[in-house]
């Protein structure tokens, strides 16, 4: 008599323990970021960076006071609309944030980016050139898109030579080597790996308490109409 609702009691907490709409926003598609150099400019680093979702450029859109708060719903639900792209690629608060959230660096020279026009932001993302003083070899590009709004966002990054990294909160700079040199192979580190494993722990072990619960309520509904 006491296993059924000890067993409701762990489903409505599993359920409870998923995140909400707004909590479990970043956990969608990653932003991807590439790095390229310039074959013509020895000295400049380009940098293209695309959003994950749309809806995630309505987020941004909001916290940059473009768009109206009312836009995120209570429930954490995002109410984008095709138009908010173009709001953000037409203000002046978006090149500004995205030069704030991505810099590059020559060792301890910083490196000066230019925004290009802003077309289809939501498709074929932004693109920024960093000059740097001289022309570069190894640089140090430090990635902090949308981890402002929730540290749970990440972005997969590209590189010449097949260079790979993964940027998240605490884990937003990395080197990348452009010319001369052997390049690194940058991996998801441990603490993304583990992050990744928790959350996938967490919804697989919510599925198995629901299966659970609905099994034990369907024995007993047998169970009184057997004796019925």
């Amino acid at each position: 008599m006491t296993v059924i609702p000890l067993a409701a009691l762990a489903v409505a907490a599993a359920v409870l323990a998923l995140p909400s709409p707004a909590a479990a926003h970043p956990f969608g598609d990653p932003q991807t970021v590439s790095i390229t150099p310039d074959e013509q400019r020895p000295d400049v680093v380009r940098v293209r960076w695309r959003v994950g979702g749309p809806d995630d450029l309505t987020l941004l859109g909001v916290s940059l006071g473009l768009l109206p708060a009312d836009r995120v719903l209570l429930d954490g639900a995002v109410d984008y609309r095709a138009t908010d792209p173009a709001v953000l690629a037409s203000s002046e608060q978006f090149p500004a944030y995205l030069l704030k959230q991505i810099t590059v660096a020559d060792g301890p020279r910083q490196c000066v980016g230019v925004v290009a026009p802003l077309k289809a932001l939501a498709r074929a993302g932004a693109t920024v050139d960093y000059t740097c003083p001289g022309p570069v070899g190894t640089v140090t590009v430090a990635v902090r898109m949308l981890t402002d709004l929730n540290p749970a966002y990440r972005a997969m990054a590209t590189g010449p030579g097949g260079q790979r990294a993964v940027y998240g909160s605490g884990e937003d700079s990395h080197d990348w080597t452009l010319a001369g040199g052997a390049p690194t192979v940058g991996s998801t580190s441990p603490s993304t790996g583990r992050s990744a494993a928790i959350q996938l722990a967490a919804v697989v072990g919510a599925a198995l308490l629901v299966a659970v619960g609905a099994l034990l309520v369907s024995r007993r509904v047998r169970r009184r109409r057997a004796v019925a």
